[in-house]
């Protein structure tokens, strides 16, 4: 246990004066009538009618401003803030003093009684009777409100984002901006189902324990199972079992859930993290381009309004259509460097190098062709772009481009500097599929987070057919940093993983 500090002993004293007075600080039940919103709504339609509007109001106590036998103060509950006034001959002295005595900010009361209109405006609640629901005893880091150039600018005492990230809780409960993110975090979940359910996707779910990884290049997390005495990982990657429902009849299904990569971690990582992926039967990596840029414009129309965002303080426009470059032609438009000039990693790794670049002495041809990806074009691409056509060697369920084998129908997307999702035509012929797999093992090392598994049940259902097909996947973490106009990952997931208290 940490220690108390001096405002906590001081809390706790007042604890122990409510539980010697007989109030319970904890009660198991409340009654609440309205939301601050549904009391002020009420109260409005009220004035046009006549009549008078009873309340019963419960939230959290964030101001509270005493003038002798009557006092002021602001609740706040999930709808908003309501202004509460009590008055000594109203509730009685004895509740009075309490309140004076006892409640602290940050406290959750109950409140009754009957709206009212304050001679500055303000819709209010005339206090008859009201309680403690929940007293607080360590203290909010509470924000205060200052007007600046006709703006309210909230300065706030949690300006560490380290201790935000490890007590969201608290994060949350005095910065409404932040709650508004995840709010908008929902929207955007509930919008991407509308879209593709409206396009004829099931929803289904697939292990998140499994016996082999695969679906990515990433290093997973090992778990065991006690009882089965069987190693297994948890899910880098849906594809794998979402195309085996194509086999099994399905002709489109999307999965929205988390992946675990154990890799590292960045403004743009976090070991888990929520992934879209939809897999569609006849589409081939065209088609999912289509339907990519119709997502992506419809979630912004249906969360913000408009196709038009801001992020990072650049423009950016999300309506369709957006723009097709290959990977080749973008590699080469940023860095100068034709890939295709430099079939072996010696001769790739010394281009890049003569450029100034970082080419690792171990890394594979495919890991260096990605590198120059993510290091002259990912940071260049910020409005929309559909970077396509991938070297098959780090393609490996992608099928091949009919006028070139040795790249694949794949594409990658970007916005706003940032890699939001990879697609393919996917790979359907499985002795194809089986000699990839056993040629990834061949060239990455047993301990190289690129290395691809071996799956032998995916193949297997692969062999009984599998109609030609498109795939997708994209980080609804990213989606959401960008529509919310956040430049960490660990902005819009709610309990991001942090390094431990040393």
């Amino acid at each position: 246990m940490q220690p108390q500090s001096d405002l906590e002993h001081e809390r706790l004293t007042k604890l122990q004066r409510l539980i010697e007075a007989g109030v319970d600080p904890y009660p198991a039940r409340v009654k609440r009538t309205h939301t601050t919103a549904q009391a002020i709504a009420a109260y409005q339609v009220s004035e046009k009618s006549g009549g008078e509007v009873e309340a019963s109001v419960t939230g959290r106590l964030w101001s509270l401003r005493t003038m002798g036998k009557s006092s002021f103060g602001h609740i706040e509950d999930g709808a908003g803030r309501l202004q509460l006034y009590w008055r000594v001959n109203d509730v009685g002295e004895a509740s009075y003093q309490t309140l004076l005595r006892d409640i602290d900010l940050g406290d959750f009361i109950e409140a009754q009684g009957a709206m009212f209109r304050t001679k500055t405006g303000e819709i209010s609640l005339h206090v008859r009777a009201w309680r403690v629901i929940s007293k607080s005893i360590q203290p909010l880091p509470m924000a205060k409100e200052q007007i600046v150039d006709e703006q309210v600018v909230r300065f706030s005492e949690f300006a560490d984002a380290e201790r935000r990230y490890r007590e969201r809780y608290a994060d949350l409960a005095v910065h409404p901006e932040v709650r508004q993110v995840f709010i908008t975090r929902a929207k955007i979940v509930s919008a991407l189902r509308r879209f593709l359910e409206g396009q004829g996707f099931l929803e289904v779910e697939t292990p998140i324990l499994q016996p082999i990884y695969g679906g990515a290049a990433a290093r997973p997390f090992i778990t065991h199972h006690n009882q089965l005495h069987q190693d297994l990982y948890l899910r880098i990657s849906f594809e794998l079992y979402l195309k085996r429902l194509l086999v099994g009849g399905y002709e489109r299904v999307y999965e929205i859930g988390r992946d675990f990569r154990n890799e590292g971690v960045s403004y743009k990582h976090n070991p888990e993290f929520t992934q879209l992926e939809f897999y569609a039967a006849y589409l081939d990596y065209n088609d999912v381009m289509k339907l990519t840029e119709e997502m992506v414009a419809f979630a912004a129309r249906e969360v913000l309004g408009n196709t038009k965002i801001s992020f990072k303080g650049s423009e950016i426009e999300l309506a369709p259509p957006w723009r097709r470059v290959t990977l080749r032609e973008a590699i080469r438009q940023y860095s100068e460097i034709d890939y295709a000039e430099h079939r072996d990693a010696a001769s790739l790794r010394q281009a890049i190098l003569a450029i100034g670049g970082h080419a690792p002495e171990n890394a594979t041809w495919g890991k260096l062709v990605d590198g120059l990806l993510g290091d002259y074009v990912e940071p260049r691409l910020v409005q929309p772009t559909f970077v396509m056509d991938y070297p098959r060697d780090i393609s490996p369920l992608a099928k091949r481009k009919l006028d070139d084998p040795t790249h694949v129908e794949r594409f990658e997307f970007f916005i706003g500097g940032i890699e939001m999702g990879n697609a393919f035509s996917e790979l359907n012929d499985p002795l194809d599929q089986e000699a990839r797999f056993v040629e990834m093992a061949q060239l990455y090392a047993a301990e190289d987070e690129e290395a691809h598994p071996m799956d032998e049940d995916y193949v297997n259902a692969m062999k009984y057919g599998m109609p030609p097909n498109g795939g997708f996947g994209m980080g609804v973490d990213r989606l959401t940093m960008l529509l919310t106009d956040r430049d960490t990952i660990r902005e819009v997931v709610l309990f991001p993983h942090l390094r431990s208290h040393a």
